[in-house]
């Protein structure tokens, strides 16, 4: 019959037998595991792993949808309000544009056919009508004085007598001019400064007042004074060039007057 067991007859003496540690008893397993349970238990209950977290994919999208709509319903009305703002710019700037003519499209048929201006039509002033020229025997007012030449006559060499006398440097055209005061008061006349004479190139003679104290018997035409209504005839001698003809003679209306200067053609 056999004995029953005794555990204690298989342990090694305490005094030969070496302590042994507390993590010896257990067998080295790798880290993340639980050893094996001694003999005799159960193992603990072992949690199941943790399923990995599982990606939140459903946010990227409708973070993009939410953006999308806030945009179609913001900016969607800007858009079209931009858009019809450069259409009525466009309309109105072809309408500000006028149509050129397909003729004058290119810069060659510009260059070709240049626009003439319009001639403008002007109608000139009628030209006031011209005074009647005066003539040997003709009245013509001068200042304060009414001139008439009777005569005219050139190719006279002296004016005097045989003893007192005054020779020309060419020769004298005597005139015969009276004179009337046609004022209400007395006016001096002299020859000398008031009558001149022209020839046909435009040259001007004075009046001699030698040859007029020479060629008058009383010394008519020299500081005259004559009252109103009174006349007073007189030869004016001027010293011109030999075969020079006189044109016309001008009586001076004085300086102190408007009156224009009477001129009698020859």
């Amino acid at each position: 019959m056999t004995a029953p067991y005794d555990p204690a007859q298989n342990q090694p003496s305490s005094a030969s037998q070496q302590p042994t540690p507390p993590t010896a008893q257990f067998a080295q397993v790798p880290a993340g595991q639980y050893p094996p349970p001694p003999p005799g238990q159960y193992p603990p209950p072992v949690a199941p792993p943790t399923p990995p977290a599982r990606k939140r994919q459903w946010l990227i999208p409708t973070l993009i949808g939410v953006v999308a709509v806030v945009v179609l319903c913001c900016g969607g009305g800007l858009v079209i309000g931009l858009t019809s703002d450069d259409k009525k710019a466009d309309v109105s700037a072809s309408t500000d544009i006028p149509a050129s003519s397909p003729s004058l499209s290119t810069p060659a048929a510009e260059a070709a056919a240049p626009t003439k201006p319009a001639p403008v039509k002007t109608t000139a002033a009628p030209a006031p009508p011209k005074p009647k020229p005066f003539g040997i025997g003709d009245k013509v007012r001068g200042g304060d004085f009414e001139f008439t030449v009777n005569s005219v006559r050139c190719g006279i060499s002296k004016v005097g007598s045989d003893f007192l006398n005054t020779k020309a440097q060419g020769t004298f055209c005597k005139a015969s001019v009276t004179v009337k005061n046609v004022t209400k008061s007395a006016h001096t006349f002299h020859a000398d400064g008031t009558l001149s004479a022209q020839d046909g190139s435009g040259r001007e003679y004075e009046a001699d007042g030698e040859a007029a104290i020479y060629g008058n018997t009383d010394g008519q035409g020299f500081l005259d004074e004559i009252n109103p209504g009174n006349s007073v005839k007189a030869n004016v001698y001027f010293d011109v060039p030999k075969g020079t003809k006189l044109k016309t003679i001008t009586f001076d209306a004085g300086l102190f007057t408007l009156a224009e200067d009477a001129v009698v053609t020859l």
